[in-house]
Formats: C-alpha cells, sequence, structure tokens
C-alpha cells in the first residue's frame, strides 16, 4: 500500500464541519493574519489620532474637567438621567401596548378596521419624530414631557406594529390551521399558538426599536425637556469653564452606549429564559409498543 506523502495532513472533518466553503490552507491562514495585524494596526492608528487632535486642543484639561468635580453638576447629570429614562421607561411601554392594538388591526378580518390601522401606521411610521414632537408641544400645547412620550410612542408604536405583524405572519400556515381544525376561535389561536412562536422571531427587532425610542429620547431637549442631552448642553455652553463640549460628550455617550447594551443584554436573558421554558419545549413522547390501540379490541 502506497505511504501518505510527508506534510500537512488533512483535517478530520466533525459535526460543526461546513460544506459551503473549502477549509483554509497554510497560505489562506497566513494571509488572514496579515489582514488581521493590518486591520489592528490601522484601528490603533487612528485611535492614536484622535487622542493627539484632543490633546492638541487641550481636551484634557483641568478646567475643562472641573464642572464635573462639584455636587451641583453631578446632581444636574442624574436629575436628567433619571428623566431621559422615565420619558423611555412610558414611551417603551406604551409603544408596546399601541403596536399590539395596530398590529391586532392589521390582521383583523373586518376590512374597515383593517384599511384605518394600515393608514394610521402607514403615516405615523413616515412622519419624522422631531416634526410630531414639534406639532404636538406648540400646536397642541402640551407640557414637554407629555409631548416627547406621544411623539415618540406614535412613531415607535407604528413600527412595532409592522414588527408584531410580520412576526406572526412567519409562523407556518400549518400551525394556524391545525388550531383552527381543533375548534380554537381566532383569540385563542392568536394567545396560545401563533404570539409564543412568533416572539423569539420579533424579540431582536423589538430591542432594536426599543433602543431607538432610548435615543430619540435626546430629542426632548429641542422643546426644553430637562433630559440626560439638556443636562450636557447646560454644562458644555458655560463659558466659565471653557465650552467643556467635548469633556461632556466623552461622558454622556458611554453612558448611552452603556444604557443600549443593557437593553440588548436583557432581551439575551429573556429569550434564554423563554428556551428553558417548560412551555416551550418539546415534549417527550414514549414510544410505542404493542398493546391495545382502540377500546374493546383484544
Amino acid at each position: 500500500m502506497p505511504s501518505r506523502p510527508k506534510g500537512r495532513q488533512p483535517k478530520a472533518l466533525d459535526h460543526d464541519s461546513t460544506a459551503l466553503y473549502d477549509i483554509p490552507g497554510p497560505k489562506t491562514e497566513r494571509r488572514h493574519r496579515l489582514y488581521g495585524v493590518l486591520s489592528t494596526l490601522l484601528v490603533l492608528a487612528l485611535v492614536g489620532w484622535i487622542l493627539y487632535l484632543l490633546f492638541d486642543t487641550d481636551q484634557f484639561t483641568r478646567t475643562k474637567w472641573m464642572p464635573f468635580e462639584y455636587k451641583g453638576i453631578q446632581e444636574l447629570l442624574l436629575r436628567g438621567l433619571g428623566n431621559t429614562l422615565k420619558a423611555f421607561a412610558v414611551a417603551a411601554v406604551l409603544s408596546l401596548a399601541l403596536g399590539t392594538l395596530l398590529a391586532v388591526g392589521r390582521l383583523s378580518d373586518h376590512r374597515p378596521v383593517r384599511l384605518l390601522a394600515t393608514l394610521f401606521v402607514e403615516f405615523f411610521r413616515a412622519m419624522p419624530v422631531l416634526v410630531m414632537i414639534f406639532f404636538i408641544y406648540v400646536a397642541l400645547k402640551m407640557e414637554p414631557l407629555p409631548a416627547l412620550v406621544a411623539g415618540l410612542t406614535l412613531y415607535n408604536g407604528s413600527v412595532l406594529a409592522e414588527v408584531f405583524r410580520s412576526g406572526i405572519n412567519s409562523v407556518e400556515r400549518g400551525q394556524r390551521e391545525a388550531a383552527y381544525a381543533l375548534g380554537m376561535r381566532k383569540t385563542q389561536v392568536m394567545t396560545h399558538v401563533l404570539v409564543p412562536q412568533a416572539v423569539r422571531a420579533m424579540l431582536p427587532a423589538i430591542i432594536s426599536q426599543l433602543v431607538v425610542a432610548l435615543k430619540d429620547t435626546s430629542l426632548g431637549y429641542l422643546i426644553t425637556y430637562e433630559e440626560f442631552l439638556h443636562a450636557g448642553k447646560l454644562i458644555a455652553s458655560n463659558l466659565d469653564y471653557d465650552l467643556p463640549f467635548i469633556p461632556v460628550v466623552m461622558v454622556i455617550s458611554p453612558i448611552y452606549i452603556g444604557m443600549c447594551m443593557l437593553l440588548s443584554w436583557f432581551a439575551q436573558w429573556v429569550s434564554k429564559r423563554q428556551r428553558r421554558n417548560p412551555k416551550t419545549e418539546a415534549a417527550d413522547v414514549a414510544p410505542a409498543e404493542p398493546g391495545t390501540l382502540l377500546p374493546g379490541v383484544q
């Protein structure tokens, strides 16, 4: 039997291997390592250039960072952060409720209800959020917080309605037909069959839209709502501290990013708990055994 030539031995394929692409060879692996090193150097060079510009424009001087040492400034930022979270919490709950209501309307068997819900969704989904907030604040003369929440609710609720409708329609049609064949009403089919299966598909899109709502709360400073960005603007425009705009951005931006990441992690936690829920897991079926198949049959 001819012996196997010496050199690189072929890798054994396991269940994780894929047939969609070839296993990279030695030259390809070296090229990929080179690309990784060059990309890392490019990122480090970009970070170094940004730091150079910040130091060159005196953005790390004590005068610009002094405001954050005062208790009044810290309380202003904390109060603004609390107002941001309050507006987001109210807008998120109302958006989910409005999205559910509109999705039910779009899935209705009654044509007038379906047409009305479609017109509502398409109109408010196409309207800019800032225009809606200004219109509610100026034309309807509402307070800053209700105006901000109403604008966010109308826009995000309309987008979530499409997310809910698409998620429910993505469930296999046979599931619906089987439920109707068992004599279930439409409400029972929706709540017990379609929605539980659609939640997994909808969850990433729902969280993404809630992140958008969280970031859009920053539009409240344009109507004098004292949220987080409004507090940062007051600090950044202070002439006594040489207009510390960049330091304010460097403090506020990580907090916004951290809140969005916490929201994403919460979604992953909910998704994992849902997968471990016994109601969503497949039930074990005992193997068939010889025995009586029909009552009265010996």
